[in-house]
């Protein structure tokens, strides 16, 4: 189970850097010495840095040690059936993928890069109109070149898991960027 502690290092894409040399450059920087409060702001303004992030309107709750939470608020522009008011699947897939690689770049392993690689969703029932989306991602294991992430969407009705998804993602480390 992840604790509820808050660290930062975040990817190349969510630093919005063109380069994985200069988004290493930016972890370095970003990485040392600086207090929990600091990197929560700068991972929110990251998330919100994202053009599919920020236009799903997600915010980042908690990220350090392999786990990340990041909230979907309920949108109407997002319902994917009129008559329903059910969001679209294809938004609960970017939240659970954003989390999923914010997780895979807050793991001790400390990455300085990532991009997905194999993500799996299944879909368990439809997220509650109204509801705001909760995703958390758990990054569970690295290997040299490859980390696996588990991640669960949920609506109010926390017992009962909207989606739940499975991700391998690319690890780049900063011995590799610095090559």
């Amino acid at each position: 189970m992840c604790p509820p502690t808050i660290t930062l290092a975040m990817s190349c894409h969510l630093f919005n850097v063109p380069t994985i040399h200069s988004c290493a450059k930016v972890l370095i920087g970003v990485q040392k010495g600086m207090d929990n409060e600091r990197q929560t702001k700068i991972a929110q303004q990251f998330i919100q840095a994202l053009p599919h992030s920020k236009a799903l309107g997600m915010a980042l709750l908690e990220i350090g040690d392999g786990c990340a939470t990041i909230t979907m608020p309920y949108d109407t522009r997002f319902v994917g059936d009129p008559e329903t008011g059910v969001i679209h699947g294809g938004a609960v897939s970017a939240l659970l993928d954003t989390c999923a690689g914010a997780a895979v770049m807050s793991h001790n392993s400390e990455p300085t890069g990532t991009a997905t690689l194999d993500f799996r969703i299944d879909y368990m029932r439809p997220a509650k109109p109204g509801d705001n989306i909760v995703a958390k991602a758990e990054c569970y294991h690295v290997t040299r070149s490859i980390a696996f992430v588990r991640a669960t969407a949920m609506d109010a009705d926390t017992d009962r898991p909207v989606a739940s998804a499975t991700a391998a993602f690319t690890v780049q480390n900063a011995k590799k960027v610095q090559s």
